[in-house]
């Protein structure tokens, strides 16, 4: 069974609230009491909505969990990722509100064992509804089968108002994600969303940035080349490539009407992100994983997007959750 997460309690400023889990804190931090100026942070700012009724307006962030180990099971990867979207919110808690004004988050779709097909229906859902009201979400996974979800409802969200327009997919990722074997996993997405698209007439835009070739077999290449992915390896994704690659990417936005950004955790370098349940031996730096999300950010044109893989299991110090909250801060 699929369940909706009650969302958390409606927040004063100075006050603490429970998560959906009940168990321990989640949206709580330092109160600066007698400093100057503006000392809020993100725990003073973030509101509940009730995700199936409410719409919080045009613009603003919404945070989505996707708790959800399914996939990486089927993918025969560490599970652990369930937990990730609560030990981010965690970490995002602390961090100071500077010009935000509001934060909403909708609480988590779940996934209750193996029902994985119906928990994706449940975000996709979810998604939609933010997204027909005019909110910008930003969905925490859960394993990369996150993806299958978020790209429904972005994709039922633009049939409903008839908008065929190019969809550009670009993910941060040291893996495609293009396996053509079913049931789906975490390794699936991007193949998933490629036969829907082709299913119903529509361009399959996809690029995937940080791709490691010691992390993808020979066929997965040859699938990307079959589907005319757009792809960067990992050893040209490094410092001194930011330029390239942002220009590549301004390009690649150019041709299209609307982004959907993705990124794996799994990107960035092991001892920056050891709580995936693949870490990388070489990565992609966390200085050019940011400036690409700040830069497709800017665009305009960013209508959704979510982080995937992080494993609060395997982040003994925390180091992993507050990089994965720093790139949903730039998100948001």
């Amino acid at each position: 069974m699929v369940t909706q997460i009650q969302p958390l309690q409606p927040l004063q400023p100075q006050q603490r609230a429970q998560p959906a889990s009940g168990d321990t804190p989640v949206w709580h931090g330092r109160t600066d009491v007698g400093e100057r100026g503006d000392t809020r942070r993100l725990f003073n700012i973030v509101r509940e909505i009730d995700v199936q009724a409410e719409a919080p307006g045009v613009g603003v962030p919404v945070l989505l969990g996707f708790a959800c180990d399914a996939g990486v099971r089927r993918n025969q990867g560490r599970v652990g990722a369930a937990e990730g979207p609560q030990a981010i919110r965690r970490a995002l808690a602390n961090l100071p509100a500077h010009d935000m004004t509001c934060l909403y988050d909708a609480g988590d779709v779940t996934c209750d064992g193996d029902d994985l097909e119906a928990a994706q229906q449940a975000l996709a859902d979810a998604v939609r509804r933010q997204l027909d009201a005019g909110a910008q979400p930003v969905v925490l996974g859960g394993g990369h089968e996150v993806a299958w979800g978020t790209w429904q409802g972005l994709r039922a969200h633009l049939d409903a108002q008839g908008d065929r327009s190019p969809v550009l997919i670009l993910n941060l990722d040291a893996h495609f994600d293009l396996r053509t074997a079913r049931p789906g996993t975490s390794g699936t997405p991007f193949d998933q969303i490629a036969l829907a698209c082709e299913s119903a007439g529509l361009p399959f835009d996809y690029a995937c940035l940080g791709v490691s070739r010691l992390s993808n077999t020979a066929s997965l290449f040859e699938r990307a080349r079959g589907l005319k992915v757009t792809y960067v390896e990992d050893t040209e994704m490094q410092d001194r490539h930011l330029d390239v690659r942002l220009a590549q990417i301004d390009a690649l936005i150019a041709d299209v009407s609307h982004v959907y950004l993705t990124i794996d955790l799994d990107v960035l370098p092991a001892p920056v992100m050891p709580g995936v349940s693949a870490p990388a031996a070489y990565g992609v730096p966390l200085s050019v994983v940011e400036a690409i999300v700040t830069h497709v950010r800017h665009s305009g044109k960013l209508l959704v997007a979510d982080l995937a893989e992080y494993n609060p299991r395997f982040d003994a110090q925390g180091t992993a959750a507050r990089v994965a909250a720093r790139l949903a801060y730039r998100l948001l």
